[in-house]
C-alpha cells in the first residue's frame, strides 16, 4: 500500500478549525460516518488535537507474564513522527500513562485518542499533552492487553480509521478525515468558517434565523 501524503501544512490548517464544521463538510461530500462515538472525551475541556493517524490494534493479552512485555506498545510509540495522533482500539484497562505521554510528546505527537481508559491523568494534564479517552483506570496494560499491529486499518469508537487519515479532536468530539479527501475537506471547512462569521454577525444584528439561512445557506 502506498504511503499516504502527509504535508504538515494540513495539520496546521486542521488545528485552526473545529470539529462541528469539519463534520458538516464531511457530510456534505458524502462521508457520513466519520464522527467517533461520544463516549470518548477530552482529558480536560480545552484539550485539542490535530494530526495524522498512527493507528494501534490491541487485543486481550494471551499471557499474564509475557516474554517480551510492552513490545508492540513500545514499537508503536517509537514509530511516532512529528504531526501524528496515536489512535488506539477498544480496551478495558489503561493503555496510556504519563511516561508514554512524555515519549510521544518528545517525538512530536500531537495527541492520543483512546477507545479505553487512561491513568496518570493529572500528570498528563500538567504536561498539557492532549489525550481523549473513555475514563480512568489504574490497572496497567501488562498481561491484560497486547498490541498486535500498528499502522493498519482499525475501528476506533465506531469509525474506520486508516493510517494517515487526518484526526481532529476537541471538546465537541472527534472527526476522522479520510486522507484522500483531506484537501477538499480543509478548503470547504475554511470557506464554511468564513461564511459562519458573516452569519454570526447578521444574527447578532437582528436578522432572523430563517432569513439568514435563506440568504447564506449556513446554519
Amino acid at each position: 500500500m502506498p504511503t499516504p501524503p502527509r504535508p504538515i501544512e494540513w495539520v496546521d490548517r486542521l488545528a485552526r478549525l473545529y470539529t462541528p464544521v469539519v463534520a458538516d463538510v464531511l457530510d456534505r461530500i458524502g462521508f457520513r460516518a466519520q464522527s467517533m462515538h461520544p463516549r470518548i472525551r477530552p482529558l480536560w475541556p480545552e484539550a485539542k488535537a490535530a494530526g495524522f493517524a498512527l493507528t494501534v490494534q490491541t487485543v486481550p493479552a494471551r499471557d499474564v507474564d509475557p516474554a517480551h512485555p510492552y513490545a508492540g506498545e513500545l514499537a508503536a510509540v517509537d514509530s511516532l513522527q512529528n504531526g501524528d495522533v496515536l489512535v488506539v482500539t477498544e480496551s478495558a484497562c489503561s493503555f496510556w500513562g504519563e511516561l508514554l505521554s512524555t515519549a510521544a510528546n518528545y517525538r512530536g505527537c500531537r495527541g492520543v485518542i483512546l477507545d479505553g481508559p487512561t491513568r496518570d491523568s493529572m500528570a498528563i494534564k500538567a504536561m498539557s499533552f492532549p489525550v481523549f479517552h473513555v475514563g480512568y483506570h489504574p490497572a496497567d496494560s501488562l498481561g491484560r492487553l497486547d498490541v498486535v499491529a500498528h499502522n493498519v486499518p482499525i475501528s476506533c469508537a465506531d469509525v474506520l480509521v486508516y493510517p494517515g487519515d487526518l484526526i481532529l479532536a476537541d471538546h465537541d468530539g472527534i472527526v476522522v478525515v479520510p486522507n484522500v479527501a483531506a484537501e477538499e475537506t480543509l478548503r470547504l471547512a475554511e470557506e464554511k468558517v468564513s461564511g459562519e462569521n458573516v452569519v454570526r454577525k447578521a444574527l447578532a444584528g437582528g436578522m432572523t434565523t430563517t432569513e439568514a439561512f435563506k440568504k447564506y445557506g449556513i446554519l
